[in-house]
């Protein structure tokens, strides 16, 4: 992917960070995005070619502004090639314990400011003629599990979607990659939302012990280059999407006997 114009939504930690260092030690150029300022200043400085890294903050949840960013992202380098969808935010709630803001949240930057920026994006791919969408989801947008429920419900809509847009745009030359990440070693255990809408801030067993991020990054960076349609990527529980096709109720008893917080 050197030759390769990279966008990148919530670069300024985690799997978009690792992903910023991977892509840029081969000399990739790179548009970073996130909500926080300088912490996207921090990444591009760890760089190894940071010259060839634009930073764009953005808060998906604006989405009125986002076609004006897009237009930003696109005058940085003069063209984009990829977009990675990797900002978002999770969830550890019953959904007893949850308030309706906390699903409109979900909802808000996980799918529909996702969409946004893609739809923002897609009339640029068309003119071009050529483009590629990297959808992070999660393996929680192939089956549920307890104290996720309104992030499986926006991870699962990502899906819908982005599938939808293969199809359309199959004759435009666009590809849309899914990638469905397990327990990764980030930190987005702590700052899921409990049902109040403030953030957990505490880190859960299964993610400490996920892979390591940087694993994480060369993965989806290889499904990328083989413009895979969907990629599952962890350990052992990569095997309950195929438990859920098979065994539906086989991996609803796993879940419930192994579900944590």
């Amino acid at each position: 992917m050197k030759e390769k114009i990279v966008w990148i939504t919530g670069a300024s930690s985690g799997i978009g960070e690792a992903l910023a260092y991977e892509l840029n030690k081969n000399g990739t150029k790179l548009i970073l995005s996130a909500r926080r300022e300088y912490e996207l200043n921090r990444v591009k400085s760890n760089c190894a070619f940071p010259e060839k890294v634009g930073i764009l903050p953005l808060d998906l949840s604006m989405f009125d502004s986002l076609p004006q960013k897009t237009k930003e992202a696109i005058e940085i380098h003069g063209a984009i090639d990829v977009l990675i969808n990797n900002g978002g935010i999770s969830q550890r709630s019953l959904i007893t314990d949850t308030t309706f803001e906390v699903f409109k949240k979900m909802i808000d930057i996980n799918y529909l400011g996702t969409i946004q920026l893609t739809n923002s994006l897609l009339p640029h791919f068309i003119a071009r003629n050529k483009g590629h969408f990297v959808t992070v989801t999660s393996l929680m947008g192939k089956f549920g599990s307890p104290y996720r429920s309104g992030y499986c419900g926006a991870k699962h809509a990502l899906h819908g979607f982005f599938d939808v847009l293969r199809m359309e745009h199959q004759k435009d030359n666009i590809d849309v990659t899914l990638i469905c990440p397990g327990f990764v070693q980030t930190n987005v255990a702590k700052n899921a939302l409990v049902g109040d809408g403030t953030a957990q801030e505490k880190q859960d067993t299964a993610t400490a012990n996920g892979l390591p991020v940087a694993t994480c990054a060369k993965k989806i960076i290889r499904a990328i280059e083989l413009k895979k349609y969907e990629a599952y990527i962890g350990g052992k529980e990569i095997f309950a999407v195929y438990l859920k096709r098979f065994f539906p109720k086989l991996l609803h008893k796993l879940v419930l006997k192994s579900a944590v917080r």
